[in-house]
């Protein structure tokens, strides 16, 4: 929905027609977004490197299904 209105809303921004920009959709700001687990759609503890929530992350590098990733030991 973002893309869909990112031409819209950026001309009404120049153009100060604020009241036009409060009747379009609320989810069509691009403030709105929210980064969400690929696998499991959490939106917490998100892993921006590796795209997925941290109980994703840690349970794909337990079963060595992440490549590179090992636990540390000392």
């Amino acid at each position: 929905m973002v893309a869909k209105y990112a031409e819209k809303r950026a001309a009404l921004k120049a153009a100060g027609e604020w009241e036009e920009l409060d009747k379009l959709p609320r989810n069509s700001s691009a403030k709105r977004l929210r980064n969400r687990c690929g696998l499991t759609g959490r939106p917490r503890g998100y892993m921006r490197f590796f795209g997925i929530s941290r109980v994703k992350f840690r349970k794909m590098a337990s079963n060595g299904k992440i490549p590179g990733v090992t636990k540390a030991s000392w």
